[in-house]
């Protein structure tokens, strides 16, 4: 008999804020910056040779505090061109990006009914400092987890046990969302229910479904 489902685990940036792609088209537009430098210097780092080993992977990094933000900032502009060839100024780099998502309160409408209809409910964000607006999260979320935070980030397999430790729930009995493939892959390895959101009317659906809760 499947175990009764009672815990939801959900990302941040793509889940409860608009999609990535959104925000960082307007953040590069903004700031005169060619959005394809960035796609190549993000491809390369969260690409297979640095996904192994975070000394060469500055996001790995960042996410897990290992790396200061100012440091980070320095080696994005580093990799960033304006179409005069210039870079970016690297002060405040991070803080002008994440200026530009926009909160989702479709999502967050869901993530609150979910813990009003009994459900206990994390956040399991992966961080590049600390850029959140946090209002609202005590109604939200019974356990929040934040990479840098922490000291670990997803998809490592520490991560989601850490934050069902800290909801008190196994595995099986959770549910995770994430926009993020790889994490949701990962999540599902452990026995989590994985869930691929593309867009709120999927999810919801498919979390009513789960759950066999009205979560709309």
């Amino acid at each position: 008999m499947a175990p009764a489902l009672r815990g939801l685990l959900v990302d941040w940036y793509g889940v409860l804020t608009e999609g990535l792609d959104t925000a960082l088209t307007s953040w590069c537009r903004a700031d005169g910056i060619d959005y394809a430098a960035f796609r190549e210097a993000m491809a390369e780092w969260f690409g297979e040779a640095g996904y192994l080993d975070a000394t060469y992977n500055p996001v790995h990094a960042l996410e897990r505090g290992e790396l200061q933000v100012p440091d980070f900032e320095i080696r994005l502009a580093e990799r960033l061109r304006r179409p005069d060839g210039s870079g970016p100024a690297a002060a405040g780099l991070l803080a002008r990006m994440f200026e530009r998502f926009e909160h989702a309160p479709d999502m967050a409408g869901l993530v609150l009914r979910a813990r009003q209809a009994g459900l206990r409910t994390a956040l399991v964000s992966n961080s590049w400092g600390d850029h959140y607006l946090r209002q609202g999260w005590d109604e939200m979320f019974d356990v929040v987890v934040i990479s840098g935070e922490v000291g670990m980030r997803k998809p490592e397999e520490r991560i989601f046990r850490h934050a069902l430790d800290q909801i008190g729930l196994p595995a099986p009995e959770c549910v995770f969302v994430d926009d993020n493939q790889g994490n949701v892959r990962a999540a599902a390895a452990l026995g989590l229910v994985g869930v691929h959101h593309v867009d709120y009317p999927t999810t919801v659906r498919e979390l009513e479904a789960i759950f066999g809760l009205p979560l709309a």
